[in-house]
């Protein structure tokens, strides 16, 4: 369902009614987006600036791989092929961050059933992949930035709905 607002020149735009809960979602979604971006953003700089050894200190840190024991690769085949790895990953998270920016944008201007099942889908397959193939298998430091993301996600996708137009009156979206 759509509101009639008027515009600045005074013709009528479309503008979704969205409940405060929907857009406390949405701007959860614009966070963790932001969040994600910077670690597509960080993986480059540590390719860039630091090679493969940064890019690792970037992803490890966790019980099972501390950054005091683990061995790094001192060849240049193994360096070369772990740091384009590395940043392979670090782009897709970054990828994922504009993909959580693109859901919050559809949600809070189109109040956008489909976004947000993306958000919950899609997002919520890569973030909880990283939960557990990472964070609780003891690979990554398990800290605020590392279990913030799934933490914002969930409050993200638990909240939304309850500021969102019905369902069944959105088929269009």
């Amino acid at each position: 369902m759509t509101l009639l607002a008027s515009g600045p020149n005074g013709t009528s735009a479309s503008q979704p009614n969205l409940g405060a809960a929907a857009k406390v979602g949405a701007w959860l979604f614009v966070l963790w987006g932001v969040l994600h971006v910077w670690v597509g953003y960080e993986g480059i700089h540590q390719y860039l600036s630091n090679g493969t050894p940064g890019q690792w200190n970037m992803v490890i840190g966790g019980s099972k791989a501390l950054r005091s024991t683990f061995l790094q690769a001192t060849d240049a085949t193994t360096l070369f092929a772990q740091g384009q790895l590395l940043l392979n990953f670090c782009i897709d998270v970054g990828g994922y961050g504009v993909l959580g920016l693109a859901v919050a944008w559809l949600i809070l201007n189109r109040a956008s059933w489909p976004a947000y099942f993306i958000g919950v889908f899609i997002i919520g397959i890569a973030d909880l992949t990283f939960l557990f193939a990472m964070v609780t298998s003891g690979v990554i430091e398990l800290n605020a930035g590392t279990v913030g993301g799934p933490v914002i996600w969930f409050l993200a996708i638990i909240m939304t709905p309850y500021g969102m137009p019905s369902l069944r009156n959105n088929s269009n979206r």
